[in-house]
């Protein structure tokens, strides 16, 4: 089968690629040229007419129609873009693709539900039943990050109106993913460094806030994840379906970072303390009564879906990833829920008086 990826050649994609490959599809990419990443020899690239500095392969997904011609000849049969932030970018691809494509697979998020809303306080009163079914409520405001950097990403990004484009689409058939928080080698919000380092530091314990560490958050690994999107393209039973993709069961705080001591032998503590014995830079301003969990039931039932990695071997890896790739500045503080060293300090010390 030929497939067209926009985007492909960041953190998810290229695990993507190489899965598509190994399935025997013939795999195009469209992407700005500007990320290096080693693909396997028998991904195509696809290439624009305009000049680059940087490459050859000069995709703009702003500009998908400046590529039409090119795109009827290569003539995909399913399209995946990986990389639809805004209601702009899904009605790009149908109607660029309407009638040269057979249908379209998009990356969503979990952020979408509401329950989001509800842990960020923009959503009072209610709490969301989970885990989060494709059936849950969703968002009943939009933008969730706008108005929290300068960034025109932040402003514009709402995958909610990219999943209502791509539904209501009658001539472009789609089906929509869901990831979760998504870990692994590439990982660049580096979701498991703050845990690691202070375990790696030699830190006796780690303070939780009592509802911090019981919080349960839905995650994924990386090549997982992708294994869920490559089954997504390949199975035509997938058209006009969305599916939530995350490990079974959910995960609390506490129980990931018991899983990453274990597996890098810290003999440290985890020590949790009622919301009063925290410093207020060390309150998490969130409603965390409301946990995150998504129901990943559909796509096991309906695609067949399983993990090609058990939780204990994609956390090593990820571990040996994050360290020999750390991030270019980390504060002792390390991670917005997690305490400074001092103020750690100071609580163990009362603790022990």
């Amino acid at each position: 089968m030929k497939i067209l990826v926009i985007g492909g050649t960041n953190f998810i994609g290229p695990y993507v690629v190489r899965q598509l490959i190994e399935m025997g599809h013939e795999v195009t990419v469209f992407n700005r040229g500007q990320t290096t990443v080693k693909l396997p020899e028998e991904v195509h690239w696809l290439k624009g007419d305009k000049p680059s500095a940087c490459a050859s392969f000069v995709g703009d997904r702003q500009n998908l129609s400046d590529y039409k011609l090119q795109f009827q000849k290569l003539a995909p049969q399913v399209v995946l873009d990986m990389i639809p932030y805004t209601a702009k970018d899904a009605q790009d691809v149908v109607d660029t693709f309407k009638n040269i494509a057979q249908r379209v697979v998009a990356i969503s998020s979990a952020d979408v539900y509401r329950a989001r809303d509800i842990i960020w306080q923009r959503e009072t009163g209610i709490i969301d039943p989970t885990p989060l079914t494709e059936d849950s409520p969703l968002r009943s405001q939009l933008y969730p990050y706008r108005g929290l950097s300068d960034d025109p990403f932040a402003h514009d990004y709402d995958k909610i109106p990219v999943e209502q484009v791509l539904i209501n689409a009658t001539n472009l058939p789609a089906t929509i993913l869901r990831l979760p928080m998504v870990y692994g080698a590439g990982d660049y919000r580096h979701r498991l460094y703050p845990y690691l380092k202070r375990m790696d530091d030699k830190r006796p314990a780690i303070v939780l806030e009592e509802k911090l560490a019981r919080w349960q958050g839905c995650y994924g690994y990386v090549e997982n994840v992708a294994r869920a999107i490559t089954l997504a393209v390949n199975e035509e039973k997938a058209k006009g379906n969305i599916y939530n993709v995350a490990e079974l069961p959910g995960s609390t705080v506490a129980d990931l970072i018991q899983a990453i001591a274990k597996i890098v032998g810290w003999q440290g503590e985890i020590v949790i303390v009622p919301k009063t014995q925290m410093p207020d830079t060390g309150k998490f301003k969130s409603n965390l009564n409301q946990h995150w969990v998504t129901d990943s039931t559909r796509i096991r039932t309906e695609l067949g879906y399983r993990e090609i990695c058990d939780r204990h071997e994609a956390l090593r890896r990820t571990i040996g990833w994050s360290r020999e790739h750390p991030p270019e500045a980390v504060a002792e503080k390390g991670h917005s829920q997690l305490l400074d060293y001092k103020d750690e300090d100071t609580i163990l010390a009362k603790l022990k008086s």
